[in-house]
């Protein structure tokens, strides 16, 4: 028997197989969010475009006192040129005026009518105090983002700034979601005592949505080869295809053998973490097929540190895998065997406690967590007050 692949390994030879999607400019909006750059992003303008203040109070030119002659407020500029001895009142984002090199802050200025003078006790302000300088956050031509940025709220608000309207991203992939399993009840349907409802899909979904948004539903399917068989004819198209449940080899566990006969090509099988070992991947032509198992955290678990990055891969991401932290233990976490252990865990003001169970099936422990503690098979008992790396199941 092959030996189980690593984490490493498993992601790797994943994202290798992403699917390449084309390319499209995109106009500039809410919906950009969590998409990704397709090639860098230069700037079509300096920002700021001239030296502006960066507080409230008078541009100043010479040492003082100074005659008030005129005022520079945001989007109305002082037009003339100070002479030494003169200022004008100004506020925050204003140009500053010719002649001018320097602010005199509101706080430090006394004033007598026309005449504004140093306060008592209070230093001249040195040199470019109080001033942002043209081309102080960007210039035009800088390379203001880069190929594969995840395009957050901030980085949207920067390519405006840059001048852009429209931005190049890749095409997200068309995902299919396949759960599958004789015991699953369909949502709100009656569930029996023999059956669980079917979450796993819903689940994927949700945690997919904010990447591509809709998905296509193909479950809960029967562990039935014919049922199995429709289910993946209508994953025709799609470039990713999620199945969670029946990727072992039980006698009831279906998938793989749906897949090959659906002209899929095994890629890899197994991994060597808990929970998660029966991960399977595959291939058919364009579409990339991820297995998870069919326990729900175990499903979570594998869709955050497989699905995810292979989305955000095929997205375009620059850095797809999920981004590791440290947090100090509130308590001993228990010795690990064979295979890297992913424990749900509650993180709080830096330090991070184990959810109420890790068994593979207990969701209220899942909902009760916030983030996946990471640790090396083989590692002995932690004891509390020990730094151990954690995954942030907000962060992605």
């Amino acid at each position: 028997m092959s030996a189980l692949l690593t984490l490493e390994e498993a992601q790797e030879r994943l994202l290798a197989l992403a699917p390449a999607l084309p390319a499209t400019t995109v106009e500039i909006g809410p919906n950009l969010a969590n998409r990704y750059l397709a090639s860098d992003l230069k700037a079509l303008r300096t920002q700021p475009p001239a030296d502006l203040s960066a507080m409230d109070g008078y541009a100043i030119a010479g040492e003082g006192p100074w005659e008030r002659v005129g005022e520079s407020r945001a989007g109305g500029p002082f037009e003339g040129t100070l002479a030494p001895g003169q200022c004008t009142r100004i506020s925050t984002g204003a140009h500053v005026p010719d002649g001018a090199d320097r602010i005199l802050i509101q706080e430090n200025a006394e004033i007598a009518g026309t005449s504004v003078a140093l306060t008592p006790g209070e230093a001249l302000p040195t040199a470019g105090r109080h001033v942002r300088k043209a081309g102080f956050d960007f210039s035009t031509g800088d390379t203001v983002l880069k190929v594969g940025t995840q395009l957050t709220p901030g980085a949207i608000a920067l390519a405006i700034a840059a001048g852009h309207v429209q931005v190049p991203v890749l095409t997200p992939p068309r995902v299919a979601v396949l759960d599958s399993g004789d015991e699953l009840a369909p949502l709100g349907a009656e569930v029996r005592e023999d059956q669980i409802p079917a979450s796993n899909g819903v689940m994927i979904a949700s945690m997919l949505q904010a990447l591509v948004g809709e998905t296509t539903a193909l479950g809960p399917v029967a562990d039935d080869p014919a049922a199995l068989a429709d289910a993946l004819a209508k994953a025709e198209g799609h470039e990713i295809l999620i199945t969670s449940g029946g990727a072992s080899v039980g006698d009831h566990d279906l998938i793989q053998q749906a897949l090959k006969d659906w002209g899929a090509d095994l890629a890899f099988w197994k991994v060597a973490i808990k929970p998660g070992k029966p991960l399977m991947v595959a291939t058919r032509g364009e579409t990339v097929v991820l297995g998870l198992p069919g326990n729900p955290v175990s499903s979570f678990v594998t869709a955050f540190l497989f699905a995810l990055p292979l989305v955000r891969k095929a997205m375009g991401a620059a850095s797809p895998l999920p981004r590791v932290s440290q947090a100090v233990c509130a308590e001993a976490l228990p010795a690990t065997g064979s295979r890297r252990e992913f424990l749900r865990g509650v993180s709080e003001g830096g330090k991070v406690r184990l959810a109420a169970s890790q068994d593979s099936s207990a969701l209220f422990a899942l909902a009760q967590a916030n983030c996946l503690i990471d640790r090396a098979a083989g590692s002995p008992e932690t004891k509390p007050g020990t730094s151990v790396p954690v995954y942030n199941l907000q962060n992605g």
